[in-house]
Formats: C-alpha cells, sequence, structure tokens
C-alpha cells in the first residue's frame, strides 16, 4: 500500500509532467510496429532523457535502471537514459527550514553546531546537507523532498502504463514481476527509518573490513523524511582515476567493492541494487588508513532466501563444471520455468561471461579492458537470442523478479572494475567468499543480523520453492 503522506493532487500534477515522455515511447514504437510511420527514436529519447533529468524523485533512477534491462526499452531509448543523470536544481533554503522544523521540531537547529544552508549533493528522493554535531562529529543529513510519496506513486502509475503498452507489442518477455520489484523498492526507499537499519545491517555484515566503510546513523536525529548519518570524506572514484593511481591503489579499490558486495551476498543473502559510481566515494591510502572504499546510499537492498543464494553458487559450479543438469536445476532456483534446450543454451552464455572470471585461477583483468560495455551487449545478445526462441515456439519467457538486480550489479560492477582496469585473482577472492557455503549457515546468519540491525519485514524476500 502507498503510505499514509500520499495525495490524489499530487500525484496528478506529477503525471501531467510525465505521461507525454512515457506514453510516446510506447506511441511511436506502436507506430512503426504496426502503422509503419518511420519515427526518429534517437532524437524522441534525447528529448525523454531531457525530461527526466529535470525531474526530482524515482523516475530518473526508473528509467537508469530499465536502461540496464535488454528488452525493456528499445534500445534507443535504453542507450540515452543509460547517460542520464538530474539536472534539477536543489530546494532552497527555506524548504530546508520548513522541512527540518516538521522533522525535528522549531528549535532544530539548536541541535547542530553548525549546519550548512547549501546542499553538499543531490540523491534521488532527497538532498544532502554537511552538518556538525555538539560533540564533533562532522554528519550528513539527507533530507526528502516534498511530496515524494505521490511522486512514487504516480511515476509508478506511469511506469505500469508504458510497461503495459511494450508488453503489448512485444510479448517474448514477459517483465511483470520486473515492475512488481521495481514498484517495492521505490516504496521501501521512501522510508528513511528502514534506510537507517539498512545502514546498520551493512556494518553488521561487513564487520571490522577495513577496505570498505559505511556511514552510521543517528538514531536520535532520524525520522521517515530525515536521516542523519556519519560523514564520511573520500572521493568521486571517476575523479581519483583521472589522476591515474598507480595500480596498486586500483587494486585496493576493486578489492573493497568486490567485498563490499559480495560479501553480504555470499554470507548473508543480502545485496545492494544500486551500483553506479555515484554510491561510492574512495580513500587513497595515507598514513594509518590502507585506502579503500565508502560505500553509500542503502535505500534500495534486497533479501534474498537462502535457496535462491544456493542456486546462484550451483549455477557457478555447473559453468565451471560443464554440469547441463545442475545448471537448468539452478535456472529453476532462480526462477525459471519450462526451459527448453535452446532457451537453457541462451541463458548458459550469459552465465559463462559472468563466471569466467572466477573460474580462472590467476591474476587477470575483469574483463576485456577494450569493451567497457561488453557486459551490457552480451546480455543483450542473450535476451535477443531468447525472444528468437521465443518467437518461433510461440512460448513467452518470464524474467523473475530476482534477476535484474542481480543482473544490475553483475553488470554494474563488471564496468566498475574495468574502469579501474585492476587486475585481480577474482578466483581466489570469490573461493573464499564461498569456502563453506551452507544454506542452514547462511539462514542463521541472516536471521540474527536483520534481528540486531533492527530491519522491518520486507517483501523483497524470495519465497522458498514449492
Amino acid at each position: 500500500m502507498p503510505v499514509a503522506d500520499n495525495t490524489f493532487f499530487g500525484e496528478i500534477r506529477r503525471m501531467a509532467r510525465t505521461s507525454g515522455a512515457v506514453t510516446g515511447i510506447a506511441a511511436r514504437v506502436a507506430g512503426q510496429r504496426y502503422l509503419g510511420i518511420k519515427t526518429d527514436k534517437s532524437a524522441h529519447a534525447n528529448d525523454l532523457k531531457a525530461i527526466l533529468g529535470g525531474l526530482k524523485g524515482p523516475m530518473m533512477k526508473v528509467a537508469q535502471f530499465l536502461s540496464t534491462v535488454p528488452d525493456m526499452l528499445p534500445e534507443e531509448y535504453a542507450a540515452e537514459l543509460a547517460t542520464l543523470q538530474s539536472n534539477a536544481p536543489p530546494m532552497g533554503w527555506a524548504f530546508v527550514k520548513r522541512r527540518m522544523t516538521a522533522e525535528l521540531g522549531p528549535q532544530w537547529q539548536s541541535r547542530f553546531a553548525e549546519f550548512a544552508p547549501e546542499a553538499a549533493a543531490a540523491a534521488s528522493l532527497g538532498q544532502v546537507h554537511r552538518a556538525r554535531l555538539h560533540d564533533g562529529r562532522e554528519v550528513a543529513c539527507k533530507l526528502q523532498y516534498p511530496d515524494m510519496a505521490s511522486v512514487v506513486e504516480a511515476d509508478l502509475k506511469q511506469l505500469k502504463i508504458g510497461m503495459s503498452l511494450y508488453q503489448r507489442m512485444d510479448r517474448t518477455l514477459e517483465n511483470g514481476d520486473v515492475y512488481e520489484e521495481l514498484r517495492d523498492r521505490l516504496r521501501e526507499e521512501l522510508d528513511y527509518t528502514r534506510e537507517a537499519a539498512q545502514q546498520r545491517l551493512y556494518a553488521i555484515m561487513l564487520g571490522s573490513n577495513p577496505l570498505v566503510q559505511v556511514p552510521r546513523p543517528i538514531e536520535e536525529l532520524t525520522t521517515r523524511r530525515l536521516l542523519t548519518m556519519t560523514w564520511l570524506p573520500g572521493r568521486a572514484l571517476m575523479k581519483r582515476l583521472e589522476e591515474n593511481p598507480p595500480m596498486e591503489e586500483r587494486n585496493i579499490y576493486a578489492a573493497g567493492l568486490f567485498r563490499a558486495w559480495y560479501q553480504p551476498l555470499y554470507n548473508f543473502g543480502v545485496i545492494h541494487g544500486d551500483p553506479h559510481l555515484g554510491n561510492y566515494l574512495v580513500r587513497k591510502p595515507e598514513g594509518d588508513d590502507a585506502g579503500g572504499i565508502n560505500l553509500l546510499d542503502f535505500g534500495t537492498i534486497r533479501v534474498f532466501a537462502p535457496h535462491f543464494i544456493g542456486g546462484v553458487i550451483r549455477l557457478f559450479e555447473a559453468v565451471r563444471d560443464h554440469d547441463e543438469e545442475k545448471a537448468r536445476h539452478a535456472f529453476e532456483e532462480w526462477g525459471f520455468r519450462d526451459l527448453s534446450k535452446e532457451m537453457m543454451g541462451h541463458l548458459k552464455r550469459w552465465a559463462e561471461f559472468l563466471y569466467e572470471p572466477l573460474i580462472d585461477d590467476r591474476v587477470r583483468p575483469i574483463q576485456n579492458l577494450d569493451d567497457l560495455q561488453q557486459g551490457r551487449r552480451v546480455a543483450e545478445s542473450v535476451h535477443k537470442g531468447l525472444k528468437e526462441e521465443s518467437a518461433r515456439t510461440g512460448k513467452s519467457v518470464r524474467i523473475p523478479r530476482e534477476f535484474p538486480l542481480m543482473d544490475r550489479a553483475a553488470i554494474g560492477l563488471g564496468s566498475a572494475f574495468s574502469r579501474l582496469r585492476a587486475e585481480q585473482n577474482w578466483h581466489r577472492m570469490f573461493n573464499e567468499l564461498i569456502d563453506g557455503f551452507s544454506e542452514e549457515k547462511l539462514a542463521e546468519r541472516q536471521a540474527a543480523a536483520l534481528i540486531e540491525a533492527g530491519v522491518p519485514a520486507s517483501v523483497a524476500v524470495t519465497p522458498a520453492p514449492a
């Protein structure tokens, strides 16, 4: 259900701003497919990018997400939206004072020694201000934009319309579960008390790993629409790479990224669902700090049932051992059903690309460093093969809701590792994480960590198979 402060008129205003952009995609594709009307989809995609980039809220994040899921959008739109960045201006000081008063009361400024009136950064649902507490701690205050519940619901309605129209035009891949996944994650992201709990969860899962730091929430200064957390100094990865750091330093960042995403996944069944470059900062080795990364933004977190993580590892073993039957069983655990031999072949190509660096026991790059879009091209090729087979047999392929975040994380991190031009023994790093894996032990660790962190129950948990 939508959160309580959703308003009908807020939804109407938002829909009025986005409806032409969203339905325009489907209308133009339909005109070309059924009526033979030629349209310049590249130009329209650029217009769409401009419209969405000027909006605050989830539509921009949804567009970025959909651009990573092959065949969710026509190719021209996906390519343009993949580069989308918000150019919406931050809210001014008058807004900040009103919202902070609403969250912490009229004397809110007395709770800070300093509070910067200008936003230090912008997020999809809010903006970040730097502040200092009376005990000297530097903190970041993420303040949600006004009426975000209405914005989310309006954008979800537009998204559903657009996806439904596109699905009617092309029935080979069923993406209804993907919409449900996006809907549930976006609604959860509205609650900053949930995000604070998920920050605590990551602190528990990563422990005292020196390669990765996560901010800690300040409980007494956090509400559903205000998240106050410790400020972690660091630099944008791409800015540091422009300075051509040595390979040793690049490898530190790569090891930190690997641990940040995959230690929680394989030890606790939890994944950070937003791996774009803006969600981590790097710390170059200096003094007592050996260097590493700061992981940010814990609004989109997914919890998988232990059997699903077991399926992920069994798929690795199937690729490693060239075991067709184990691969079929693993894909079924992922949620794929009634796969023909040909469809299995296409999915295995995707799995072989992802797991190949983990099978190769040597120091090496994660993928071809001359082709930073290799992961996306492999995924597109696999989806094209599935579509062709579906068209031949008349049987559509339903994409499980667990698939997109896993796919996005793998491709996004592969691209980050390639930009780092890091060289690691990925095989050994991976096998250290899964050594002694058991679904029963993972279940115990997961349950204990979720309780300790106080993470609310979520529909994100993948149910066990019937």
